[in-house]
């Protein structure tokens, strides 16, 4: 075996999780680059992520200093690769017990995206951005998330490609649309050994059929959201979408819900909140509660049905004491379906700390690899984190949901944007001094991590007696 050039340290713990990825580096410029940029990606700043910031470097003035230039090889140029260092990730992931996924979490698939300017730069074009909810031109990419009520990290990311950006357009052979890519995270995951209870998403993938027919022919539990006035053709005096078919569930009132059955979501802070799902009907699009594929609606109130907080959702797990011969699924009653559901919630909370702390955004690189790589590190960062927050912490109690509801921008899978946070935004560990800045990425994971745990999912929901 070929003696490697010894490498110069990364921190503390960043060293450790650094040289679990050595292997994959070949040569010791590759080594050296991989801990510069993972310390970069930790350490605070006070402006975007770009190379010269991770360098430390003044922006523009500083672009030709040697460790920017050395952070510009190992981007764009040496010879690693991105997947490679993605499957170590999850491997690590895989392995640590206070991180390794279980049948009871469930793989959230989503879009994300993000301004960006020009007409040069790989998969950039105009469509629509979540983040900004109008068409702008930008990036948007398709990512798998593994979550349960204390846990969540990315599993795979993918560039959307706009048929703008192709030769024949929406013809071309390269051209995929966004559930195609989201199909093909679920059997990524698969491959790799994630496992889950279901996969969970939004409308986006919800309203597609092509996409809820290859999750079942695939044999994947699923729930998904879909919009309240998704049509289908039915006779005049009957329900034509999700909304209509929830306006036919009796309800009178708390004391006498009818069809309805209290469920209560705890949250972090203490709270408890009462929200009621019931079994919805809609057999013109084949949906209800012994069909093949249910209706699940949940709100907070079901005499109003108000939009902010009222899920429809559609699931192929079977209803407790129907029969299991259409699925082989394990039955899920009403409070499941919700909790499953409801750790959707946790990519938007993933979305704010990989844009507002590690620059998943920030890179100035035009070339598909190059972006795949800075997706690929600002993910090993964000692993980094749990990993040495929960070393620090292996005794940490559930955590509970967020305190507060995702934005009303965040309703397709978004953030309402990615503002970087101070320490009085509660992103440091509770110890840290207002206004503190921590002058290592050691250092500065064990606050990343205190604020990552702090908005990480609830306990299971639990139906009222």
């Amino acid at each position: 075996m070929t003696n490697r050039l010894p490498c110069p340290p990364a921190p503390g713990p960043l060293e450790d999780y650094t040289a679990q990825f050595d292997p994959l580096f070949t040569r010791l410029a590759q080594r050296r680059g991989s801990r510069a940029y993972l310390a970069g990606l930790l350490l605070p700043r006070d402006r975007n992520k770009t190379l010269t910031a991770l360098a430390g470097a003044e922006p523009v003035v500083g672009a030709q200093r040697q460790a920017v230039q050395g952070l510009q090889w190992f981007l764009t140029e040496s010879s690693w690769d991105h997947q490679q260092v993605n499957q170590r990730r999850l491997d690590l992931l895989l392995a640590d017990p206070a991180t390794r996924p279980h049948d009871q979490g469930v793989l959230v698939l989503d879009d994300t995206g993000d301004r960006k300017a020009g007409r040069h730069t790989a998969h950039v074009a105009r469509q629509y951005l979540g983040s900004l909810g109008k068409t702008d031109n930008g990036i948007v990419a398709v990512t798998s998330l593994w979550a349960d009520e204390r846990v969540y990290w990315a599993a795979h990311v993918i560039p959307y490609t706009p048929a703008s950006r192709l030769a024949k357009g929406k013809r071309d052979p390269g051209f995929h649309t966004k559930p195609q890519l989201a199909a093909e995270l679920v059997d990524a995951a698969q491959q790799v050994g994630i496992g889950f209870r279901a996969v969970v998403a939004d409308c986006l993938d919800g309203d597609n059929t092509g996409f809820t027919e290859a999750l079942g022919a695939a044999g994947v539990a699923y729930v998904l959201a879909v919009k309240p006035r998704k049509g289908a053709w039915a006779p005049a005096d009957q329900a034509h979408t999700p909304r209509e078919a929830a306006a036919e569930l009796a309800w009178s009132s708390p004391a006498e819900p009818g069809d309805w059955t209290p469920v209560t979501r705890r949250f972090r802070d203490g709270h408890t909140q009462t929200w009621w799902a019931a079994e919805g009907a809609l057999p013109a699009a084949g949906w209800g509660p012994d069909r093949r594929i249910r209706l699940v609606v949940a709100t907070t109130d079901p005499a109003t049905l108000p939009k902010l907080t009222t899920w429809y959702l559609i699931t192929n797990l079977p209803r407790p004491g129907q029969p299991r011969t259409r699925a082989p699924f394990a039955p899920a009653d009403l409070a499941e379906v919700v909790r499953l559901y409801s750790l959707r919630n946790w990519v938007e909370q993933s979305y704010k700390q990989v844009k507002g702390e590690f620059g998943w955004a920030d890179f100035q690189v035009r070339g598909d690899r190059a972006i795949r790589r800075h997706w690929q590190l600002v993910c090993c960062a964000f692993s980094f984190c749990w990993r040495a927050g929960l070393a620090e912490h292996p005794a940490q109690p559930v955590p509970a949901e967020p305190a507060t509801a995702a934005p009303p921008g965040a309703a397709r899978g978004e953030t309402t944007g990615h503002p970087r946070r101070s320490a009085r935004d509660g992103v440091v560990a509770g110890d840290a001094a207002p206004g503190a800045r921590l002058a290592d990425p050691v250092g500065r994971a064990g606050a990343l991590v205190a604020g990552v745990v702090d908005g990480a999912p609830a306990g299971p929901a639990a139906v009222a007696a």
